[in-house]
C-alpha cells in the first residue's frame, strides 16, 4: 500500500488510509503522511462507520478475519484486497485442512464484499474457481526497478567486501515460517558445502531459532544469519543467487525484487512462483528437496555465464510486466470499475 497508494491521484483517485491506533503502526502512518496520503487513526472500527461511508468507495485490507465483518456496516461499493498466500502446498492432507480453515474463517468474511481484488492471476482463478467467490479481480504485483537494480561491477565488488560475501553466495530472505521452508535451505547448505548461504529475516522467531539450532547441530560453516535488515537492495546486488524454497505464495515481492536486481532465482514450482519465473529462462523451478536445491545451485555456480543470463532475463521480465507504476495503473482501473457496482 505504501508504494502504490501515493501513485493513485495521477489516475483520478484520492485515497485516505484508516489505521488502528497503536505504536506498531505509527511509523507506517507517518510514512503515508510524508507520501501525501492522509492517514487517520481509530480505536474502534465500528465507531468510524460514518466517516468511512462518506467516501465514494470503501476498500478493506486485513489479516484478521474478524475485520471483514465490518463490511456489513459499510455501504456499497465495498472491496476487499487479499494478499494472503491462499493455498499451502503441504502434503495433501494438510493442504486440504488449510483450505477448510480458510473457508471457515476468511472466506466467510470475504463474501461480505461486493468484489475482491488479489495480487496474481493464479490467485484470482483460485478464489473464483476453488473458493467460489463470484466477483474477483486480479492484478500483478510490481516493484520499483530504480530502487531494485543491478550494481555496476565496481560497486558490486565494494558491496560484497562490506558485507563479507565471498565465493558463490546464496541469499535466502524472508519471514521465518513453516511455509517459507527455510529449513530446506539449511539442509541444502549441507549438500553444498562449497557454497555460502546467507539468511535474512526474523531469526529470533520460533522457526528462525529452529533454523539456527539445525545449523549448529549439523556444524555448518557455510551458513550466516543476518537477522532483520533494511538494506535488501544492496544484499540482492551483492549476492549471486536467490533461493526461495517456499510452499505458499500469492505473488512474492521478494522474488520480484530479486528479479529486478538482476539476481538469478531458484524457487519452487508452485503456481504463484511459476507465474513469475519461466523455468530455464528467468530462473529455475525446482522441487523443494534439499539435495535437488543444492544440485541446482552448484550447477549455477559452475556455469556463471548462463546464470548471469537468468538475471538479465529476470530484470527484463520485471520491466515488461511487474513495475510499480504498472501495478498502480491496474489498481486504479479495478477500483474505477468497482465504483460502477
Amino acid at each position: 500500500m505504501l508504494d502504490v497508494l501515493p501513485l493513485l491521484p495521477a489516475h483520478g483517485l484520492n485515497p485516505t488510509v484508516f489505521l488502528p491506533r497503536g505504536g506498531a503502526l505509527d511509523e507506517l502512518a507517518r510514512r503515508f503522511g510524508e507520501a501525501g496520503v492522509p492517514a487517520r487513526r481509530y480505536d474502534d472500527l465500528k465507531a468510524i462507520t460514518g466517516d468511512l461511508n462518506s467516501f465514494d468507495l470503501r476498500v478493506v485490507q486485513a489479516w484478521d478475519p474478524s475485520t471483514y465483518r465490518a463490511l456489513d456496516t459499510l455501504r456499497a461499493p465495498r472491496v476487499a484486497v487479499v494478499h494472503d498466500q491462499l493455498d499451502y502446498h503441504y502434503p495433501a492432507g494438510l493442504q486440504g485442512w488449510y483450505r477448510q480453515v480458510y473457508r471457515a474463517t476468511k472466506l466467510s468474511g470475504l463474501r461480505r464484499a461486493d468484489s475482491v481484488l488479489t495480487v496474481s492471476r493464479w490467485g484470482q482463478a483460485f478464489l473464483h474457481t476453488e473458493m467460489g467467490l463470484p466477483h474477483v479481480g486480479g492484478l500483478t504485483n510490481g516493484v520499483n526497478p530504480d530502487r531494485y537494480q543491478p550494481a555496476p561491477p565496481d560497486l558490486r565488488a565494494a558491496l560484497r567486501a562490506r558485507l563479507g560475501f565471498s565465493g558463490f553466495t546464496v541469499l535466502v530472505p524472508g519471514r521465518f515460517a513453516p511455509e517459507k521452508n527455510q529449513l530446506a535451505a539449511v539442509l541444502a547448505a549441507r549438500h553444498a558445502p562449497d557454497l555460502n548461504f546467507v539468511f535474512v529475516g526474523d531469526m529470533d522467531s520460533s522457526v528462525g531459532s529452529l533454523a539456527r539450532t539445525l545449523t549448529r547441530a549439523l556444524r555448518l560453516h557455510n551458513v550466516r544469519f543476518l537477522g532483520r535488515r533494511w538494506d535488501l537492495p544492496d544484499l540482492y546486488r551483492a549476492a549471486d543467487a536467490l533461493l526461495q524454497p517456499t510452499l505458499a505464495e500469492n505473488q512474492s515481492l521478494v522474488t520480484l525484487e530479486a528479479m529486478a536486481s538482476g539476481l538469478p532465482v531458484v524457487t519452487t514450482p508452485i503456481p504463484a512462483q511459476a507465474e513469475l519465473i519461466r523455468d530455464g529462462v528467468d530462473g529455475l523451478l525446482v522441487p523443494p528437496a534439499p539435495h535437488l536445491l543444492a544440485r541446482t545451485l552448484r550447477a549455477m555456480a559452475a556455469h556463471p555465464d548462463r546464470t548471469a543470463q537468468f538475471g538479465v532475463q529476470a530484470r527484463q521480465r520485471v520491466l515488461q510486466r511487474h513495475t510499480l507504476s504498472g501495478t498502480a495503473a491496474q489498481v486504479a482501473a479495478l477500483l474505477h470499475s468497482s465504483l460502477l457496482i
